[in-house]
Order: structure tokens, then sequence, then C-alpha cells
């Protein structure tokens, strides 16, 4: 399962202005939109670098999503990922 997802990280090259959410000191789980979908939870890094964006996508149904962080604790320490299995494919 280590090789169905692949994590790129785009960087925006800029540092956060913003003061995090005291609320998550140690990141946050996304959670999944449709939760009674299926759907795959990934770790994304963390903390990540900057302000940034996560792209993740699935080898198996070629989903993709992006994930923004700020380079804060708050930031996004995973995702559940919906599955989107396409015609034909198992």
């Amino acid at each position: 399962m280590a090789d169905q997802f692949k994590v790129a990280w785009l960087d925006h090259g800029r540092e956060p202005k913003n003061a995090p959410n005291p609320d998550y000191p140690n990141g946050v789980d996304l959670p999944a939109v449709f939760p009674s979908r299926p759907h795959c939870k990934v770790e994304v890094p963390y903390p990540a670098a900057r302000c940034g964006l996560y792209v993740v996508t699935c080898s198996i149904c070629l989903t993709s999503v992006g994930i923004t962080t700020a380079g804060r604790p708050d930031d996004p320490r995973s995702a559940m990922i919906p599955c989107v299995i396409l015609k034909g494919r198992q």
C-alpha cells in the first residue's frame, strides 16, 4: 500500500502570516467529505516546510487531491482520500 499513493509537494516559497490555531497543536486529520463512500487514509509529511500544497494521487483509482499547508503546527498530517474506482478497474 505504500506505493499506492504518490505525494508531491508544491512549495509556494513563502512563510505563514497568521498564527496557528491553538486547538490543533499537533496537526489535523482531514475527514472524508462523504464518509459513507469508500476512502483511504493517507499520511502526508508533517509538519510542512512552509506555505504550499501536497498533491496526493492514488495509483489504483487515479483520484488526485490537493491539500494546502501553511507551515504551522495546525497543518494537515493525514487526509481521508475518496476512492473513485473507474469502470473496468479493480
